[in-house]
């Protein structure tokens, strides 16, 4: 099986030390976000656990611990964008950002640490000029650092609408968002490092700009050494090639508070739910009650065989 940690919630930045105690334990419980009271425990032994990803806008507080997981795979999806505050308002400056992700590239090699920079939003501020500015600057920084970036551009959801309303963002036509991603590609490209979209119905493979896998199996066999069976995730959405993982993390716990951001519904939600961590409990900041159905999930391995060199 494949972790995801966390689509729902940024685990590196400010729950790793509950995550770290759980790899020790050897399992952790996720609840149900369609059914509160259904909950599924998850075991975490390395015989199972074939490969995990991170997703983080900091994943700093994990580097004193990272040996813990010499026994896992696993790799990082870090983002990184040109906001400022008023649309990431608890993000590090980038400038200490792209530092920490220099460092966990040294530390892990850069074909584990894929750059992100989702979602792109335009507005009067952040229009298309500053978004090339902001992404020229970055790639810069991170050119030998990492190998790949995947972009999106923001998605209305009901969790979100009221913020997009309020910073009056606004959309290109595809004529734009293709030459948009033109420069954007010859950005990254001149500097080795290659683009990828995410969830994109907008085909810009002219321009060299693949469609993404964020749970990625080539990549995961690459890391792995071994050939995976896995199917694509049919709980996402239509244009995403990702294949199945499980996921780890809890609505409503992420504290970057990004005004774009779909997994939480508002600040005093996140707050109310954050007095609920507890570093040494198998449930991401929430309490196990009498009224809870606690199932083992039957988790497997997805290793066929093992990879030549011929195969990678």
């Amino acid at each position: 099986m494949v972790l995801s940690v966390s689509r729902r919630t940024d685990i590196p930045n400010y729950y790793s030390e509950w995550f770290f105690n759980r790899i020790k334990e050897g399992y952790l419980y996720v609840r149900n976000p369609m059914n509160a009271r259904q909950i599924s425990k998850i075991t975490l032994s390395p015989e199972v656990v074939d490969c995990i990803v991170f997703w983080t806008k900091n994943p700093e507080p994990m580097f004193g611990r990272l040996d813990e997981l010499d026994t896992y795979k696993y790799y990082f999806q870090f983002t990184l964008t040109g906001f400022g505050n008023d649309i990431e308002y608890n993000v590090p400056h980038k400038r200490d950002m792209i530092s920490v992700f220099q460092k966990l590239s040294l530390k892990i090699g850069k074909e584990k640490v894929i750059w992100r920079y989702d979602p792109i939003i335009f507005t009067e501020k952040y229009n298309p000029e500053y978004h090339l500015k902001a992404f020229r600057q970055i790639a810069e920084e991170l050119c030998g650092y990492t190998s790949r970036c995947v972009i999106s551009f923001v998605d209305i959801y009901a969790k979100n609408k009221k913020s997009m309303r309020a910073l009056n963002s606004f959309s290109l036509s595809e004529d734009e968002l293709a030459a948009f991603g033109r420069e954007i590609a010859l950005l990254a490209g001149s500097r080795g490092i290659k683009v990828a979209t995410c969830a994109e119905r907008l085909d810009m493979s002219p321009y060299g700009i693949e469609h993404n896998c964020c749970i990625d199996k080539e990549l995961i066999e690459k890391i792995t050494g071994c050939k995976l069976k896995a199917d694509k995730d049919k709980n996402q959405r239509k244009e995403c090639g990702c294949i199945q993982s499980i996921e780890v993390g809890t609505y409503n716990t992420c504290k970057n508070g990004c005004q774009y951001c779909y997994a939480n519904v508002s600040r005093e939600r996140v707050e109310a739910n954050c007095r609920l961590y507890d570093v040494d409990s198998p449930l991401l900041c929430g309490m196990i009650t009498e009224n809870d159905k606690i199932t083992e999930r039957k988790v497997v391995s997805w290793k066929e065989k093992q990879l030549t060199i011929w195969d990678i």
